[in-house]
């Protein structure tokens, strides 16, 4: 009896579902076919889980690390927290030679780097280090970091042949001088200390002007101009203003000279790795930083000027100079560029040559 029973109700209920899925299949279904949200569950479902250390030259707060971590919250939304973005500070993983050694022997996954600490091993990149190549404006500058075929096709090529890829070329405002002494005209570098990075390039451009150029890592930086080891640095302002470098240099010369170009780079093989899903997604985010970034670093330039201007406690006076100077200067650049063709390309300057025609159609 209480088989039968049980055999009864059994069927009952997997008649009633019966009718129940099929009254409501045809809603069902144009709802999944419908579903957007469904359909990136699926995608994130699609993507492994995996964490990327990304290295920076600089700490929190300043640009290239807030760009980092700004990229590690894109990728973690876009992924659905499948993939972490791990932003690592300045000194976090060594030097600035440390971290591009790290990068192409693969030891971390994406980096912000600036040229000039490549400029030993990738040639053709020491040409960001040329002073007054791009224009005055940083909005075109940055349209032609963005466009330029002789950078994002040509010199990453030169750069893949480490293994690293630069993804994105982005400038960090316009390059200002500290000294101890005034810098207004090609006279006042007579002889004067000024730290560089490393790059044969940089220390090319301030011999022209008389100077005696160091290479020196940025850590060091505050120290030496604190006790005279050098006597001045160039830098967008945000960055000499965070790193204090005002509080021991009297003066700050705007001159507008170069802009600080920095680079989002990967490693090669692992970037080639990627699923082309994972791929679509890096790619996407790096282009849509761009115009983020160039907030970024346009907003913290303007507040450090009004920082640096207004510090009383370590007073730093701020000159800028007159087209007439710069003119002075650029003057002692332009040839430089000749030195750049005949002793550092490896292409007989055929990318500079390009960019300097796209760079003229620009403006």
């Amino acid at each position: 009896m209480f088989k039968k029973k049980y055999l009864f109700g059994l069927l009952t209920v997997l008649a009633l579902s019966f009718l129940l899925v099929a009254c409501g299949g045809e809603e069902e279904t144009e709802t999944d076919t419908g579903s957007d949200t469904e359909g990136d569950d699926t995608a994130s479902s699609d993507i492994e889980a995996a964490t990327w250390r990304f290295v920076t030259e600089e700490v929190s707060g300043q640009v290239q690390y807030e760009y980092a971590a700004e990229f590690a919250a894109r990728i973690d939304e876009k992924t659905d927290g499948a993939i972490t973005v791990e932003p690592y500070e300045y000194g976090g993983l060594g030097s600035e030679t440390d971290q591009v050694e790290l990068l192409q022997n693969g030891g971390v996954e994406m980096a912000v780097m600036s040229p000039g600490f490549t400029g030993g091993m990738v040639k053709e990149g020491q040409i960001f280090a040329l002073q007054f190549l791009f224009p005055d404006s940083v909005e075109t500058t940055q349209e032609i970091l963005e466009t330029s075929e002789a950078l994002n096709t040509d010199l990453r090529e030169r750069y893949e042949e480490y293994n690293i890829s630069p993804l994105s070329f982005w400038t960090e405002g316009a390059m200002q001088w500290t000294s101890s002494t005034p810098l207004e005209t090609p006279e006042d570098f007579q002889d004067f200390k000024m730290r560089t990075q490393e790059s044969p390039l940089i220390l090319e451009s301030y011999r022209a002007y008389g100077a005696e150029p160091t290479a020196m890592s940025w850590s060091e930086l505050y120290t030496a101009l604190d006790n005279g080891t050098v006597q001045g640095q160039e830098n967008p302002i945000f960055f000499i203003g965070d790193a204090s470098f005002n509080e021991v240099q009297d003066y700050m010369t705007i001159s507008n000279h170069n802009n600080y170009v920095a680079m989002t780079t990967v490693n090669t093989d692992w970037y080639n790795g990627l699923d082309d899903n994972v791929k679509d997604i890096v790619d996407e985010t790096v282009e849509e930083m761009q115009e983020w970034v160039f907030d970024e670093q346009a907003s913290q330039n303007e507040e450090f000027l009004e920082t640096i201007k207004n510090d009383t406690d370590n007073p730093t006076e701020v000159v800028e100079l007159t087209e007439e100077q710069r003119d002075a200067f650029r003057e002692l650049a332009v040839p430089v560029r000749d030195f750049y063709r005949d002793e550092v390309s490896e292409v007989d300057g055929a990318i500079l040559d390009k960019l300097e025609e796209e760079i003229e159609a620009a403006q």
